[in-house]
């Protein structure tokens, strides 16, 4: 099925699939994906009251942006191994680094995210409460920041590796290219998480904000970054004509 699927279209993709069925270290990434989305589902539980409903739904903004922030994570992870099909001992290494971490970031990006769609307030026994103080908030940005940081450096180094084994699955020069495209965009991420974490740290209290802003820039980052690497691409390979899969 997935063979017929990259065949449906003509146009020559800038890294071609080697990869179509998924291999057994695969079927267990998408198994942990799915442990892992199912950790910051809304709730397990049928709601009894029409108030329990209400108080469910609440949580529907922050499940929204956790749900396309682990689908990113996965889709990305899955690009690599449809572009380059390793299977390696060290990439196999890599790959378990990075569930491990998608598994632990669960958390702190739920409880991020409820933070800023709840207003920081929870009920407890008919009161209502700060889900997180003040002198808090610092520290659960180094914590989102480190997570964030880790999940980009990992994928770093798995597009590293890949690119080292370029003679082995025979990526031709247009495609170690590209994959050095891709590769150094999550170093460039990682930096920005660097960045975020010194803004919490440096700023006021009540400037701390501008912290979890600063990932704003992440769009910008890809665009200028992929267009520098197209234009460079078309003055290194003239009369090239490729798109992205």
């Amino acid at each position: 099925m997935r063979v017929r699927a990259a065949k449906l279209t003509k146009k020559k993709k800038v890294i071609e699939w080697r990869s179509h069925e998924p291999s057994r270290l695969e079927t267990f990434s998408d198994a942990v994906f799915a442990f892992a989305v199912t950790l910051i589902i809304v709730s397990l539980e049928v709601p009894k009251t029409f108030g329990d409903l209400a108080e469910t739904l609440k949580g529907t903004g922050s499940f929204a942006v956790c749900f396309t922030l682990l689908f990113l994570i996965w889709n990305n992870q899955n690009l690599f191994f449809r572009y380059f099909g390793l299977k390696d001992a060290w990439t196999a290494t890599l790959n378990g680094a990075l569930l491990f971490v998608v598994l632990v970031y669960v958390y702190p990006l739920k409880f991020l995210f409820n933070v800023a769609f709840l207003s920081n307030q929870y009920h407890e026994n008919g009161a209502i409460k700060a889900m997180i103080t003040d002198h808090d908030v610092p520290t659960l940005f180094l914590i989102y920041g480190l997570g964030y940081m880790a999940i980009n450096l990992l994928f770093y180094f798995m597009y590293r590796w890949a690119i080292r084994c370029s003679a082995e699955i025979g990526l031709n020069e247009i495609e170690i290219f590209e994959s050095k495209t891709i590769r150094d965009i999550f170093l460039i991420c990682s930096f920005i998480g660097v960045v975020s974490i010194a803004i919490a740290y440096l700023v006021p209290l009540h400037l701390v904000g501008f912290a979890g802003f600063f990932y704003t820039t992440i769009g910008p980052a890809y665009g200028l970054w992929f267009s520098y690497r197209g234009r460079k691409r078309k003055k290194v390979f003239p009369n090239t004509e490729l798109h992205f899969s």
